[in-house]
């Protein structure tokens, strides 16, 4: 890198979003009930995304 190229740099704030997507069925009485059962499969790791649920990745940059 010369000088000049130095000189021209900046610093970027880049955001990396990926999405993962999963349909889960849930058995509930109600559909606030199998938010709430599959909210709590998610967070006990019975239900896990992994990279076969990938959907899309997104760039944003911040100035």
């Amino acid at each position: 890198m010369t000088n000049k190229e130095i000189k021209a740099s900046k610093t970027f704030h880049i955001e990396i979003i990926e999405t993962l997507s999963q349909i889960v069925e849930i058995v509930a009485e109600d559909e606030q009930a199998a938010l709430l059962k599959a909210q709590e499969l998610y967070r006990s790791e019975e239900v896990v995304l992994d990279s076969e649920d990938y959907i899309d990745t997104k760039y944003n940059i911040f100035t």
